[in-house]
């Protein structure tokens, strides 16, 4: 089930299990279509109150999961629904987007970022121009996902892009600033973790005693500053 829109990011809406739709629009790193997706998370969200059999709907890049009661409602009405608010909702209207950007400050290399040095040879770049790269545009918050406050950032500069790490660390630093593909992102505590590590920053990214607990939300902005 699909339709069309102005933009071009024309949503679909397809079964996920028996008991959840899940929204697509393009398939590909592009902050307006992340913007999009969260604007169709919020209007369907807000219209859950008249609609209780639709539950609580999770946006990622492109896409967007929404878990329904199938006793409740009959799939194809909750298709449906989903598609018309989906086709309605205005990427106008994502969280974030008139923020000042969030601004990190980082520690580019050494011990901070074990992997810049490795990351500027294979990229037959210097280590200061990886990290001056880097820095030098704001990164949309896609959306979060894999930990709490953990914000898929982009895009990369074309010249940064590079794979994962073949063997991902058991563990990564807390404040860890990495890359990988086309995205870059913070490390808000110390997990496991894949991408390729070229900072690391002071900035909590993720307090659950506060309200946000994270600065972070879909549509803000991210400029990395490099500090000594």
């Amino acid at each position: 089930m699909a339709a069309s829109t102005s933009d071009g990011l024309a949503p679909t809406v397809q079964p996920f299990g028996d008991a959840a739709l899940i929204v697509r629009l393009e398939d590909r790193m592009d902050p307006a279509i992340a913007q999009r997706a969260g604007a169709i998370a919020r209007a369907i969200q807000a219209a859950r109150h008249g609609v209780p059999a639709i539950g609580r709907p999770v946006p990622a890049h492109s896409t967007v999961l929404v878990p329904f009661d199938p006793l409740a409602i009959e799939p194809d009405r909750a298709a449906a629904v989903i598609l018309e608010l989906a086709s309605g909702a205005s990427p106008a209207a994502a969280e974030g987007v008139d923020e000042a950007p969030f601004e990190v400050p980082v520690r580019y290399g050494g011990a901070d970022g074990p992997d810049l040095a490795e990351v500027a040879q294979r990229l037959r770049l210097t280590p200061d121009e990886v990290a001056s790269l880097h820095a030098s545009t704001a990164y949309a918050v896609a959306f979060l996902g894999f930990a709490p406050g953990f914000a898929y950032l982009g895009s990369l500069p074309p010249e940064l892009q590079v794979p994962r790490r073949t063997t991902p660390r058991e563990r990564v630093p807390a404040g860890s600033v990495a890359i990988a593909g086309e995205l870059t992102a913070i490390y808000p505590g110390s997990m496991p973790g894949g991408w390729h590590l070229i900072g690391r920053t002071d900035a909590v990214l993720f307090d659950p005693t506060v309200e946000p607990p994270t600065p972070l939300r879909p549509g803000r902005f991210v400029r990395f500053v490099p500090v000594p």
